[in-house]
């Protein structure tokens, strides 16, 4: 078990687990218990209602404030789509050279963009980039031939979600750093489009539960039913 130092443990005094929180509140108690040295990432978990073997709840989200975090996105390609790529900015880009780079041990992204017809191709890696998660997929968006926007987006804070096989879907919202209004921000706008992919068969509520917390820190209960009632009111 991982021993916690004293500013810690005074710290998770703050947090009452009795309490579910609306965002505004939950992220000032984040910043107010955080206490690593560095600027911590601030992480959504949310427990869904959905049966992983029958619905797979993956897709993506443009975060108005950012992600705070600097991706390096990869991209496979053919031809012009390739200058496309490395005029968009992508860190690393090429056609079944880049392929058989990855094979080979290359895994210098954080996100794989590939073309429709080079897909066929990038199934090869399926063993590789599937297990972590960064596999190219429709529902994703990462499978286009719009390479340039795509690039773009991935770069300035569009970030992806899926639900893992717990039925927990995990997902970062930005830093400690970010002002309080751009995170309620992110957080509503994450929220928003992972309620899209609610599955229509689904009859009981989709969100059991959401939690906040820093890279380092404790889990903050969110109040659910009262932020799916408030989206609920607002479409």
């Amino acid at each position: 078990m991982k021993r916690r130092g004293k500013k810690y443990k005074e710290k998770l005094k703050l947090v009452d687990r009795s309490k579910k929180l609306m965002p505004e509140a939950a992220f000032d108690l984040v910043k107010q218990i955080a206490a690593a040295k560095f600027d911590e990432s601030i992480d959504l978990s949310i427990k869904l209602s959905v049966d992983p073997k029958k619905n797979a709840i993956r897709g993506t989200v443009m975060l108005p404030g950012g992600s705070g975090k600097t991706r390096k996105v990869a991209v496979i390609a053919k031809a012009d789509k390739i200058k496309e790529a490395e005029e968009a900015g992508a860190d690393s880009f090429g056609g079944d050279d880049l392929i058989e780079k990855i094979k080979g041990g290359f895994l210098g992204f954080d996100v794989v963009i590939a073309t429709p017809d080079m897909m066929p191709s990038v199934g090869k890696l399926g063993k590789i980039l599937g297990t972590k998660g960064m596999m190219p997929n429709p529902k994703s968006g990462t499978v286009t031939f719009d390479i340039s926007k795509t690039v773009k987006e991935f770069k300035s804070g569009k970030v992806e979600f899926r639900m893992d096989k717990t039925s927990v879907l995990h997902m970062i919202l930005g830093k400690l750093s970010f002002e309080k209004d751009a995170l309620v921000k992110n957080f509503y706008s994450a929220l928003s489009a992972i309620r899209k992919l609610k599955p229509s068969g689904l009859k009981v509520s989709y969100i059991k539960s959401i939690t906040l917390s820093s890279s380092m820190g404790p889990g903050i209960k969110l109040d659910a039913r009262a932020i799916t009632d408030k989206l609920e009111k607002e479409l």
